[in-house]
């Protein structure tokens, strides 16, 4: 693969408290209904968690309850000598529920716009 510098960052407003969202984040229902896919989360710092049934392996580096995630994440397609991509997820309290920040950085070259649409 090329340089790995790709990077995003999205942000949107989700109608319910920080600690919703913080929590729906960290658990296997509640993330596998956002995703429509199953999901092994973890609640603890350095706990390993899988997303789209096994397709995404990754760990819990920082955890702020109801205020931020960061996490370290690998799909499968990876190749072995890519590092892995970082995912900052920060939750501010608004006036409509949660503001939502999402940053990854460290994405292998050209493919930060495939993962900022969702695909």
């Amino acid at each position: 693969m090329g340089c790995l510098l790709d990077r995003f960052t999205a942000t949107t407003d989700i109608p319910v408290s920080t600690k919703v969202v913080f929590d729906a984040w960290l658990d296997n229902q509640q993330h596998g209904e956002m995703t429509q896919s199953p999901v092994i989360a973890s609640t603890e710092i350095a706990g390993r968690f899988t997303a789209h049934d096994g397709y995404i392996n990754g760990i819990n580096l920082e955890l702020e309850p109801s205020k931020r995630i960061l996490q370290t994440w690998h799909k499968s397609q990876f190749e072995e000598t890519d590092p892995d991509p970082s995912i900052e997820v920060t939750l501010e309290a608004v006036s409509s529920g949660t503001q939502l920040t999402l940053r990854q950085w460290t994405i292998p070259d050209g493919k930060a716009e495939g993962y900022q649409s969702g695909l």
